[in-house]
């Protein structure tokens, strides 16, 4: 187990823009990219984004339930509380009708290996957690049938612990397991006795994905398994010589870089700013624009991978799309806005103080709802995380480079080549 005053001490601002961190020699992880929010033909797949929004209100319920224990409420952002469990129920179809098509998966996967000898896994990689989780031999659930799964019996280097894993989701359902430790390797960085979780239950949020289970990146402040996490470990038995990860997400040549950054992938040096948040990657003194017009000014933004959504607090939210000519609230439960397709914004963007960082207008827009309007990625909606904090998902981070240094408790952005 962790000590509490350690992670308080972790989460420490070291400065307003912190030192720039030096590429290392470190492993590539590709990424296999699914669809997100827009079904082939255009249209806004309302329902995924739904039930995208449970998915983030209970995951990120679940952190701060991880962190009170963790750490204590004094590392709770202001305003920040544990919600009530979201609860999913279909949206009204408001669209017009259309072909259906196949329904996309929203995370960034690829390949690591458990045990002795390896069992290989595709893993959902989320800078907006800290576990690791897959389904295990056990599980015999319909949902886990098509899923790689975890056989201790079948590993000499795994070894079963004290404890229980367990999330739950707002369907009634929930992924839970036993505690092991296990060597566990991705792109040849490999940990040893690493805790993890071959679950026995999942939830059936899970079943249709190809994704086996998911890594979490995070800081130990939010673990469930109040443990260290995988990258934490890797930099601590000098599996990696740089405590560094990038993150290039597009729709090709996405990669996960671990133990330094990429140079091949961006121009320039990151612009780095000092973590605020202890457990999140929690950056302040954000701004949003439309333009050169400063929008909202002075708030926190948490870096997660593991959602497509960008939210905001809904007043906050409403003053920006106030600022989008013809938008208008789309569902007002979820928190999303429409705009006319005809103008697709290209000029929103955020800033910490230094550049300016747009998100294009491919990546702003959700899809149609109708033959004139769209959706935007933009969602009013209170997580949990605090009275003025953004949570920025993977509709920002495909427009930069996204480095991570726990080394100098910073995240940083780059032009993307």
């Amino acid at each position: 187990m962790f000590v509490k005053a350690n992670l308080v001490a972790l989460a420490l601002s070291l400065s307003t823009i912190a030192s720039p961190v030096i590429e290392g020699l470190g492993a590539r992880v590709p990424f296999e990219r699914r669809s997100g929010m827009t079904t082939d033909d255009g249209w806004f797949d309302h329902k995924r984004a739904a039930q995208q929004v449970v998915w983030d209100r209970n995951k990120h319920r679940q952190n701060m339930i991880n962190l009170e224990r963790n750490v204590g409420r004094e590392a709770f952002n202001e305003g920040a509380q544990i919600l009530p469990l979201a609860n999913y129920s279909a949206p009204p179809e408001k669209r017009q009708s259309e072909k259906l098509t196949d329904e996309g998966e929203v995370y960034w996967a690829g390949p690591i290996s458990i045990g002795t000898p390896a069992e290989s896994f595709l893993i959902d990689f989320d800078t907006g957690s800290a576990d690791l989780w897959v389904p295990s031999i056990n599980c015999t659930s319909t949902y886990c049938s098509k899923k790689d799964k975890y056989n201790p019996a079948s590993s000499s280097s795994g070894v079963h612990r004290s404890g229980s894993f367990f999330i739950q989701y707002g369907d009634g359902s929930q992924v839970s397991g036993p505690e092991y430790t296990e060597t566990v390797s991705v792109a040849g960085v490999t940990v040893k006795n690493q805790y993890f979780s071959p679950v026995t239950t999942i939830s059936p949020s899970f079943g249709s994905e190809a994704e086996d289970g998911l890594l979490g990146l995070a800081f130990p402040a939010i673990s469930n398994l109040g443990q260290t996490p995988f990258f934490n470990n890797a930099k601590s038995q000098g599996a990696v010589k740089s405590g560094v990860f990038g993150m290039k997400l597009a729709k090709s040549g996405s990669e996960l870089y671990l133990g330094g950054t990429d140079s091949s992938l961006y121009s320039g040096s990151p612009e780095y700013h000092s973590v605020t948040g202890s457990g999140f990657w929690q950056i302040s003194g954000a701004s949003i624009l439309v333009g050169t017009k400063t929008i909202e000014s002075g708030f926190q933004t948490i870096i997660d991978s593991g959602t497509t959504i960008i939210y905001g607090p809904p007043s906050a939210v409403a003053t920006f799309y106030n600022s989008i000519p013809g938008s208008q609230v789309y569902d007002s439960q979820n928190g999303f806005y429409s705009f006319p397709c005809s103008a697709v914004p290209a000029n929103v963007a955020f800033s910490w103080g230094g550049q300016t960082w747009t998100i294009s207008a491919a990546n702003f827009n959700y899809g149609k709802v109708s033959n004139t309007q769209c959706i935007g990625a933009i969602a009013g909606q209170d997580l949990g995380l605090g009275s003025n904090v953004w949570l920025l998902g993977d509709s920002f981070m495909k427009n930069v480079y996204t480095a991570f240094s726990f080394d100098s408790n910073a995240v940083g952005f780059a032009a993307l080549k």
